[in-house]
């Protein structure tokens, strides 16, 4: 699948394996973004984001050869849920619509690949709430998102972990966000 848009001199694209060379800096971005906003982001290590690049589920934004944005999916609960999380721009790339271009290549990438999925997202920031709503998307309880214990196993990274688990996984600071298509 080729989805692949360009707008002031910023491509945003499918990764694959010729955009490796770009994992420690999309971490270190996600960690440097985590520890400034002081909200929850689950960490991934570099063989998780290489694995997305080369499976093809994953959305990178480059001005030129210069890393500008990144954004990821995964499918859960037998693929009856794909989630779209790690969506990070670059500071100096902000405030333009980068986001919301790489939040709606995903959104495709995920519609195209796994069309009769519900597409969900967790989210402490409103402008990808705001994104999300464009999108279709609609705040939903914990209990309409995958049940797969392995999405939530992901959430231990994250500095806010203790209140997912105190609520019995009910609620937290991140508002989920969900996409049906029968809807």
């Amino acid at each position: 699948m080729n989805i692949e848009t360009a707008v002031d001199n910023i491509t945003v694209q499918v990764a694959d394996e010729k955009h490796l060379k770009y994992v420690d800096i999309i971490l270190d971005t996600i960690a440097a973004a985590a520890k400034i906003r002081g909200t929850g982001i689950a960490r991934r290590s570099p063989e998780y984001v290489a694995r997305k690049m080369e499976e093809g589920k994953a959305i990178i934004a480059l001005a030129g050869d210069e890393f500008a944005g990144f954004c990821y999916i995964e499918t859960w609960g037998n693929k009856q849920f794909v989630a779209n999380s790690g969506l990070i721009v670059v500071d100096k790339f902000r405030a333009h619509g980068l986001a919301k271009r790489i939040k709606r290549t995903a959104f495709e990438l995920s519609r195209s690949r796994y069309p009769d999925a519900k597409i969900f997202g967790l989210t402490t920031g409103l402008a990808v709430m705001r994104i999300n709503s464009e999108l279709g998307y609609k705040p939903v309880t914990f209990s309409e998102l995958t049940d797969d214990e392995a999405f939530w196993k992901g959430c231990e990274s994250c500095v806010n972990y203790d209140i997912l688990q105190r609520t019995g996984r009910k609620m937290c600071l991140c508002t989920g966000m969900l996409y049906d298509p029968k809807k």
